[in-house]
């Protein structure tokens, strides 16, 4: 496909889409029904419908049954741990093999024209980003994904919260579901605003921001404390009258649904003429600018409430900008104060 219809690209050879990045229409005032109706599809399919395929195989076929769940034990939690790393490393080693690996699209629609392997640093161990993410990923952040995995379904098994049926409920749970994307973003926006407050930033989130131009093994490469905060947006459902189903499609958004903001790519080629949307240029500008799109793509628009929003546009850079200048003016202000 030829990425200079769709964008440009600079002098450095890094691509940036055409247009702006359009939050949800939901919030559009008046309400457009057309405009809602034409976003939907794309909500639901393909990253959502997967992301509840993967919890209903694992429901079905994974999860162990509801008598071994009552007691917490190393067996059946090895091999939840087992199965998440096996997925992982298939999900997330599919993106890695063909875009960064054989590299079957070379830089079309790559939004840094540059490849993580390509640059070692020092930040990193063994000074690769790519080893630096793997071992982060699956020794500490899948592990936790684990943790948080295995306590809501011992809390489900033992009856310690309400399990919500799905032959009594089936409108309340199917409504939970559509919205478990919005749970995801609310929680993300504000654990993520947290970690990027100055002592944490530096104690924990800035583990993950050494990946500037991140890739798949980026998405999960996490502090420890990052690692369990991030998938304990499951955990809600210890406190929502839930389903584990919904839990899980919950922890899924989260750790399978990582990947999409750190795919390097706007489009990912499947074809010589298709391509499936990455929906990951939002994360990427935050990567590169680190204080724009704290949130995910503007499902929810938190991002527009607290100013931090950057639509990919020289608007978004006019603001960004402004608002960097607001903030350096205070800290000069500060530090001519205490002299």
């Amino acid at each position: 496909m030829d990425d200079l219809k769709y964008g440009v690209r600079d002098k450095r050879g890094d691509w940036k889409p055409n247009g702006r990045i359009e939050g949800a229409p939901l919030w559009n005032w008046p309400p457009r029904l057309p405009k809602i109706l034409a976003w939907l599809p794309g909500y639901l399919w393909p990253w959502n419908a997967f992301h509840m395929a993967t919890a209903l195989l694992y429901w079905f076929y994974i999860v162990p049954s509801v008598e071994t769940m009552k007691m917490i034990s190393w067996g059946w939690a090895l091999w939840l741990y087992a199965v998440n790393a096996a997925a992982i490393l298939v999900f997330y080693g599919i993106f890695e093999l063909r875009y960064y690996i054989k590299r079957a699209q070379a830089t079309r629609f790559k939004y840094n024209h540059k490849f993580p392997g390509d640059a070692p640093s020092d930040v990193f161990w063994f000074q690769s980003q790519n080893i630096d993410n793997f071992l982060r990923s699956f020794f500490i952040t899948i592990p936790l994904w684990t943790v948080v995995e295995v306590i809501f379904l011992w809390c489900f098994a033992n009856g310690y919260v309400p399990w919500v049926g799905w032959s009594d409920h089936p409108v309340y749970l199917a409504a939970l579901v559509l919205v478990a994307p919005a749970i995801h973003e609310v929680h993300f926006f504000f654990i993520h605003r947290l970690i990027h407050w100055g002592p944490l930033y530096r104690w924990i989130h800035s583990v993950h921001h050494n990946s500037i131009n991140p890739s798949p093994w980026s998405s999960l490469s996490m502090h420890p404390v990052e690692g369990f905060l991030y998938h304990a947006v499951a955990l809600w459902h210890l406190v929502i009258p839930s389903n584990p189903i919904v839990a899980l499609f919950q922890l899924h958004i989260a750790g399978f649904g990582a990947v999409n903001g750190h795919l390097g790519f706007d489009k990912l080629e499947v074809t010589e003429d298709t391509a499936v949307e990455s929906h990951a240029y939002a994360h990427y500008l935050h990567h590169k600018y680190f204080e724009v799109n704290y949130g995910g793509d503007g499902l929810i628009p938190l991002d527009r409430l607290f100013g931090t929003w950057h639509d990919g546009t020289r608007e978004g850079d006019a603001m960004m900008d402004a608002r960097f200048q607001k903030k350096r003016e205070r800290v000069n202000a500060k530090a001519a104060a205490n002299q």
